[in-house]
């Protein structure tokens, strides 16, 4: 290891403060800083000392992502697969999806950390870490079947109006990989409607129809006699790349508990106000919407959204007490969304950037309660005293 750090280190020296290159010194110091801890450490002000930085935070994110982006990959694949062939083999598979996954991934990192480098360079400012989770996470709340450009636009729109407009990482008062799927959503709406299946060898077929669980029941189509609850809880339905299974989403959700990079509060009230919601409109019952009941928690972009997206640490509520209100008002709107308009059955995209803008303002009124009911606590003792 010694010796790539002696090698990074002369790579480094014509970027040195005073040296030619200093301005493109950002660029050159984000490859430092994602090998090595930073050698600097802050001088003023008071702060928490801990082991764990921004970096170790989102490669804690990635892995939790980990589990949902390799069986997103396979599935992408099966879909594809088991239009055309009645066995498939897991790696076929995997090959197949990972064929046409990757390029996304690429793209999206490509175009993200472009923008961001040159961002920083302008600004004087290093690199943060903060795209490394966004850069993977907007390929994987996307169809498979998006065109590339369409994503990169997605992403420029995003990096550039959902965060740099607002300082950069720590600073943007909406989830990054929800504004490029809202960006997507509403300026191709037909190619995010997820209502086909990526086929490679479409030239010998007229057409595969994939249409999401959702997207029928807003059609008002039955879904029950073709995916049972079980398939519903594995994943193996048509969906954007990685937001099918429940189960490996809920082992990415029980990493970040553990390691308290996400909120459990946020993740288990989000649940409860979509569980809720669904309960009552499953008792009216007046469409095949409301009568889904419960098995709206296992479909669509419901349980990534509340565990990926909604626990993002910047745009979430901060207090507590806020946490619970801000999930149970996200899962609450979800499932609103969802069964009134049939236009938008995705309901947790515009759930959770709502109450991203709301966020602030749960907290503010939070701890104005706080402050009143010590005011009032402080004023009895004196008054008993």
């Amino acid at each position: 290891m010694k010796f790539l750090r002696d090698k990074i280190d002369q790579i480094k020296k014509p970027f040195g403060k005073g040296e030619k290159f200093e301005k493109f010194a950002p660029a050159v110091n984000a490859l430092d800083t994602f090998l090595y801890v930073p050698n600097h450490t802050t001088k003023h002000g008071a702060h928490i000392r801990d082991a764990v930085d921004l970096k170790r935070t989102m490669i804690t994110v990635v892995l939790a992502l980990v589990p949902a982006l390799i069986f997103g990959i396979w599935n992408a694949g099966y879909q594809n697969l088991s239009q055309v062939q009645e066995v498939v083999p897991f790696m076929d598979a995997f090959m197949h999806g990972l064929w046409k996954v990757l390029p996304m991934i690429v793209v999206s990192y490509g175009v993200g950390l472009g923008i961001e480098f040159y961002f920083a360079i302008v600004r004087g400012h290093e690199v943060n870490e903060g795209y490394l989770v966004t850069g993977l996470l907007i390929p994987m709340i996307m169809p498979i079947d998006l065109p590339l450009w369409m994503l990169a636009l997605s992403v420029a729109f995003a990096v550039i109006i959902g965060k740099e407009a607002f300082g950069g990482t720590g600073m943007n008062i909406l989830n990054p990989a929800l504004t490029a799927r809202a960006f997507a959503f509403f300026a191709y709406p037909t190619y995010m409607s997820g209502d086909k299946v990526w086929v490679s060898n479409a030239t010998t077929m007229d057409a595969i129809s994939g249409e999401t669980i959702l997207g029928k029941l807003a059609a008002g189509k039955e879904v029950y006699s073709d995916y049972s609850p079980m398939e519903m809880f594995m994943g193996t339905i048509p969906g954007s790349i990685s937001e099918t299974s429940v189960l490996w989403i809920l082992v990415g959700a029980a990493i970040l508990v553990i390691t308290g990079v996400g909120s459990w509060r946020i993740i288990v009230s989000g649940f409860l106000g979509a569980a809720f919601t669904a309960y009552l409109f499953s008792l009216w019952g007046a469409n095949p919407l409301m009568n889904f009941g419960m098995l709206h928690l296992l479909v669509g972009g419901l349980a990534f959204g509340i565990v990926f997206m909604a626990t993002d640490p910047v745009s979430a509520a901060q207090t507590n007490k806020g946490k619970w209100i801000y999930g149970f008002l996200i899962g609450l709107f979800s499932i609103l969304i969802r069964v009134f308009n049939p236009a938008y059955p995705e309901g947790v995209m515009l759930a959770i950037l709502l109450m991203n803008v709301f966020a602030p303002t749960i907290d503010h009124y939070v701890v104005e309660g706080n402050v009143s009911r010590r005011k009032k606590r402080v004023a009895k003792q004196l008054k008993t005293a």
